[in-house]
């Protein structure tokens, strides 16, 4: 087995590994409103997210095709050094998941992938090496539209539902809308993953372009669409608790008709942009929906202070995430070749292992993700296993 191959494994590899991560970090987008309204039962949500992340992964491939050919200018660069460039750049995305997931911060896991890869690009092959006009038109437009839009249109869904059933009881409203909970946080996994299991189907054939086992106009291997879409479906059904905890509980107090106009907004938007192929970030989307939720309410509680924590975050992903993939490429050059890759890999096991077992710390799980919000990610006394978990709502 020669060092390229070697190399492309490790790329694959580490592919799926950012899947697995997004899968887990971006669980709150579909069920986070639902499991703090007590529509779905924690472990009930984040299995059936799950199921429609694996079916939603063979919908589409319009997303994979706008990563793989519209952030590196493949025409500057080829083998083992963009195979290189994509390793670091997935690193790089890989490490600020991880980051913002331990504080708990619903960051955008498409922007953390195309900050590595733009960052690896640039320290390789300078400003040219980077599709400038694909990252502006794919990546940044959306990325400011995505969450006003989203947040528009989820307040003017809450106004028309509560207006709509403004003489049926607050009991029984609640109860009917738990159940249209369902459906619509349904859809909203369906459609996270028509998009973002793409995102690492595009990496995936892009390292496999540089390799040459495949021509830039062929065809999505079936066997990359299946290991993605298997990937994104485990991370999912880990659960991501801490970001659930903060998009269900610390931006918005969440009442049932609330979170269905949040997730049917986030569903609406998303399939059409999977539809037109951009990779959008469906972080943003969410984010914007809950946000948009409790303007639309009358009396709500929007946290702001939390919001604003998480625009900064939004804003500085990209370049972070694009500094560590510069960095993680400067390393993988310094020592050179197979080794070099093989050395970057060892710091990203070590990192994870790390933020690992500094979770394990302050824990959140099913059984406190829905505790009462209290100003920090973590409950001030966190309930045993058979502690009963409160799931009413504030009026």
């Amino acid at each position: 087995m020669n060092a390229e191959l070697i190399v492309l494994l490790v790329v694959v590899v580490t592919a799926l590994g950012f899947d697995f991560t997004n899968g887990f970090h971006d669980t709150g987008n579909a069920m986070a409103t639902s499991i703090a309204t007590g529509a779905l039962k924690p472990k009930v949500a984040v299995a059936l997210s799950a199921s429609l992340n694996l079916v939603g992964a063979f919908l589409s491939v319009e997303v994979a095709a706008t990563v793989a050919k519209g952030v590196v200018n493949l025409g500057n660069v080829g083998g083992q050094a963009l195979l290189t460039i994509v390793f670091a750049g997935l690193v790089g995305g890989i490490i600020w998941n991880l980051a913002t997931w331990l504080l708990g911060i619903p960051s955008s896991s498409s922007h953390a992938l195309f900050g590595g890869l733009i960052g690896a690009a640039i320290a390789s092959l300078g400003m040219s090496g980077v599709a400038w006009s694909g990252v502006l038109s794919k990546v940044v437009i959306p990325a400011v539209l995505a969450p006003v839009v989203a947040g528009l249109v989820a307040a003017a869904g809450t106004w028309l539902i509560y207006r709509i059933t403004s003489n049926v009881g607050e009991e029984t409203k609640d109860k009917g809308f738990r159940l249209g909970q369902i459906g619509s946080a349904s859809l909203v996994s369906l459609a996270h993953g028509t998009n973002d299991a793409q995102k690492t189907m595009g990496v995936i054939f892009l390292a496999l372009v540089a390799h040459g086992t495949i021509s830039a106009d062929a065809d999505m291997p079936f066997w990359v669409k299946l290991t993605c879409a298997l990937a994104i479906a485990a991370g999912t059904y880990l659960g991501g608790w801490r970001v659930i905890r903060t998009l269900g509980k610390g931006l918005v107090e969440i009442a049932a008709p609330q979170g269905m106009a949040a997730e049917a907004s986030s569903a609406a938007i998303i399939l059409t942009s999977s539809h037109l192929g951009l990779p959008l970030s469906t972080t943003h989307v969410a984010t914007g929906s809950i946000m948009g939720t409790g303007l639309g309410r009358k009396g709500a509680e929007v946290r702001w202070g939390v919001a604003g924590r998480m625009a900064v975050a939004w804003l500085i992903t990209l370049p972070s995430a694009a500094i560590v993939g510069a960095l993680c490429w400067g390393l993988a050059n310094i020592v050179g070749g197979l080794p070099g890759v093989l050395v970057v890999f060892a710091v990203l096991i070590a990192l994870a292992g790390w933020m690992y077992l500094r979770s394990r710390k302050e824990p959140i799980d099913p059984s406190n993700v829905n505790a009462e919000w209290d100003g920090g990610l973590v409950p001030a006394e966190v309930p045993g296993p058979d502690a009963r978990v409160t799931t009413d709502v504030k009026a």
